[in-house]
């Protein structure tokens, strides 16, 4: 149930940092109330997970994926387009994400 934890926290965090830009400073009531209510839920997930799973491994892949999720709706929903070392950043992410979920034993298999 770990990952399944996970990845709704990876899920309501996306969603909560997404709807960030409309907020417009916290000025509009409905965008703000999704990114308060988005990492509510992606934090109470968190701590739920970080009963099976070392808080670095967890936070490695929160973050790693949220980040890649973040970057992807901004490409399809504000026109974002990043330029290619902002692609290697994102990519040497996610490689690092694998190296510990593959290699490492402090990772949770």
């Amino acid at each position: 149930m770990a990952f399944v934890y996970l990845a709704l926290a990876i899920v309501a965090e996306v969603v909560a940092t997404s709807a960030l830009k409309a907020t417009d400073g916290f000025t509009r009531p409905g965008p703000s109330l999704v990114v308060v209510a988005g990492y509510v839920i992606a934090f109470y997930m968190l701590s739920l997970v970080l009963r099976t799973i070392p808080v670095g491994i967890a936070y490695a892949i929160w973050a790693g994926l949220g980040i890649v999720l973040v970057a992807l709706v901004g490409v399809l929903a504000y026109g974002q387009r990043p330029d290619p070392p902002a692609v290697l950043g994102i990519g040497l992410i996610v490689t690092g994400v694998m190296v510990i979920q593959l290699f490492s034993r402090v990772s949770a298999h």
